[in-house]
């Protein structure tokens, strides 16, 4: 058995033999994504594409006038833009997923719909979009909704091998390819306003979706020209409009990846090193609030940076999958860090817990998610109360949340093992080693609500197994068969690392993980606020609700959802010794749905005081003033439950104080 601690894992002289890698020239992938089917769910999350089913997403055809049978997806002169395919690609792969003859025939239904629309020129699709001609006299296509859809297909591919996928990707870039230059992602000014439309002015801001597929297609084929396209596509990317990369919040969503992702085909580290610039420097300004959202309520705006500002259902969707390409593009664990800090804290509070119905807007601090239509956000109209009809763009695109996040749990490494990438109750099947030898693990787990992981190896096979250690662990412990592995003299941290373990694995070989959950505290430094964290999970005020129907029907009602209990308060903590300050509470195992405040596994006991001047204002709570504050209320216990579970919730905490350093709060 060799047992190393690795930054990622190595494509020095490795490339998978099983599964849709890069071929040079592009980078070797440290990780590849598994086929559609290859990942199971169990447990909790496998509920969630359950209740997708049966919910607003599985239920969609009956609700959505996007999903009319005349739109222009099914042919004629109807428009056709991204919202079907927002909904396709995440519905496709609950299909698979699921396995629910319903669903895999709807699905069916649509692919075949989209592979039949191919014109000879390679076109697909709506026909409306296809040749767009303003007031003066340009002419484009709109492709945005052909990158959207273009996910499904693949999907589509993976799940089935379907012969016809191949041909139809290389017909539909041989037509980006051969279009007049001044009609491919054209630079349309004014908003499209010349068009009598906005929609074709976003394809320059999103191009760069169509690099995976890009690269996917040339993985398969090894045509060189379609590395030829992906550059060019690159090239006609909008360009930063200020010191900000994008002020549209699921904009920078998609953007900020792009040159990471181009990276694979450049090398140039100053691409990746971009990446990465753009997303510290949006989360550091906007980002005052836990978990990797931020600010944005359709757009960034001067100085509304306080975590009651809300952050849009689709930029999680979009997040979530930026952080999955960069994962397999860098193989490192950060990205799996970042996907489960959105994932897995502010994502299932997006929607109802029996998800049928989401919002629009979700935040950090938000004790009342009312119909009222004058939130202090820039769109007015319902943003924050429950509704299935509503949110245009989200009520379609929160399809790939829980079937994406399924998918990527485990990836296949370079090296022809496999990647605990992240940790859920799940099974996987893939082929690994030198032989062919298709393995399946299976994977108990409370996570992310327990550290402790559980994996057994069905079939005997020589492989390496890559265990990633989250960022946040101060105590990574693991064994094989019961016998501890000594990791003292790996590393001091193993923290951002993955554990890598290479053997002979034997049918029914058990490895088990202990995963410290510390709990700590992060200080937001334009207030002095606090948020509360153990492990994976952020905590907030446990806010008791009242659901009040506002709308809808029977079948498919509208909520808003309003505290009944008080919300208002500061913290009384120990900055240097924050564990001391808190009590592990009641701890259950997960139920079936555990994103309720009821049904919280885990609560944590805090004292507090509050803070009767804090109200709302706008409609909306108002912003955190410095801390710590003075408050002459009566010390209460107050329990926090994890952030996912909390649909009215305050988890950026001012403190309390006293004192000549602690400050008066005002009206």
């Amino acid at each position: 058995m060799e047992i190393s601690v690795v930054s990622r894992p190595s494509t020095e002289g490795a490339s998978n033999r099983y599964y849709n890698t890069n071929r040079a020239p592009l980078l070797a992938s440290p990780l590849v994504k598994l086929p559609l089917g290859h990942v199971q769910p169990k447990g909790w999350l496998r509920h969630q594409l359950d209740l997708m089913v049966e919910g607003m997403t599985g239920r969609l055809s009956e609700i959505s006038l996007f999903l009319d049978p005349e739109n222009g997806w099914f042919g004629g002169e109807k428009m056709g833009w991204e919202e079907q395919p927002y909904w396709l690609r995440g519905f496709y792969d609950l299909a698979a997923l699921t396995q629910d003859a319903r669903l895999l025939a709807e699905s069916k239904h649509w692919i075949e719909a989209v592979i039949d629309s191919q014109d000879a020129d390679g076109y697909f699709g709506a026909r409306y979009h296809k040749r767009m001609e303003g007031v003066n006299g340009q002419v484009c296509a709109d492709l945005w909704p052909h990158m959207v859809m273009l996910d499904a297909v693949i999907s589509h591919y993976e799940a089935t091998a379907d012969p016809r996928v191949i041909p139809f990707l290389t017909r539909f870039f041989a037509y980006c390819r051969d279009l007049p230059e001044e009609q491919f992602l054209p630079v349309i000014t004014n908003g499209g306003h010349e068009f009598g439309d906005w929609r074709p002015w976003w394809q320059r801001s999103r191009a760069g979706d169509f690099l995976p597929q890009i690269y996917w297609l040339y993985n398969q084929t090894g045509a060189a020209w379609l590395l030829d396209l992906a550059a060019k596509v690159y090239q006609r990317i909008d360009p930063a409009p200020d010191e900000w990369l994008d002020h549209h919040v699921v904009n920078f969503t998609q953007r900020f990846r792009y040159s990471g992702n181009f990276y694979a085909q450049s090398k140039a580290q100053w691409h990746l090193d971009q990446t990465e610039y753009w997303y510290h420097q949006h989360l550091m300004t906007w980002g005052q609030q836990p978990r990797g959202i931020f600010g944005a309520d359709e757009n960034i705006r001067t100085g509304c940076v306080d975590p009651r500002q809300g952050f849009e259902t689709c930029g999680m969707t979009e997040f979530a999958k930026s952080f999955y390409i960069l994962g397999r593009v860098t193989g490192d664990t950060i990205w799996a860090d970042r996907t489960e800090d959105v994932m897995l804290n502010h994502f299932p509070a997006a929607s109802t817990p029996d998800l049928k119905g989401l919002h629009y807007l979700t935040a950090s601090n938000q004790p009342k998610l009312d119909a009222s239509e004058q939130h202090e956000y820039q769109n007015k109209g319902r943003m924050v109360s429950y509704s299935p009809h509503d949110y245009r763009c989200c009520q379609h695109n929160v399809a790939m949340g829980w079937p994406y996040y399924a998918e990527n749990l485990w990836q296949a490494s370079a090296d022809n093992g496999l990647a605990a990438w992240m940790y859920a109750p799940s099974t996987v099947t893939a082929k690994v080693g030198a032989d062919e030898t298709e393995v399946t693990i299976e994977e108990s787990t409370h996570y992310p609500f327990d550290g402790g992981v559980t994996l057994v190896i069905g079939q005997a096979a020589t492989f390496p197994l890559y265990l990633r250690v989250p960022g946040w662990s101060d105590r990574f412990k693991a064994q094989v068969n019961g016998e501890e592995i000594d990791l003292s003299a790996l590393e001091d941290d193993l923290a951002g690392f993955y554990l890598r373990i290479e053997r002979a694995w034997a049918a029914g070989d058990v490895v088990t993980l202990d995963m410290g959950m510390p709990i700590t505290l992060t200080e937001w430094p334009r207030t002095g606020s606090v948020s509360v964290n153990r492990g994976p999970l952020t905590y907030s005020l446990k806010i008791e609700e009242a659901w009040r129907r506002c709308g809808g029907s029977d079948r498919w009602p509208e909520w808003e959802v309003l505290p009944t209990t008080p919300w208002n308060y500061g913290l009384i903590v120990d900055r240097q010794n924050p564990a001391a300050s808190f009590e592990l509470g009641r701890t259950v195992a997960p139920a079936e749905q555990p994103w309720t405040v009821a049904a919280a596994p885990l609560e944590l006991k805090a004292k507090g005081r509050r803070i009767p001047q804090w109200g709302l204002q706008n409609e909306t709570v108002q912003e955190l003033q410095q801390s710590p504050v003075k408050s002459k209320e009566p010390e209460e216990e107050i329990t926090l439950i994890p952030l996912g579970c909390a649909r009215l919730r305050i988890a950026c905490f001012p403190t309390i104080g006293e004192g000549a350093t602690a400050w008066e709060w005002k009206r």
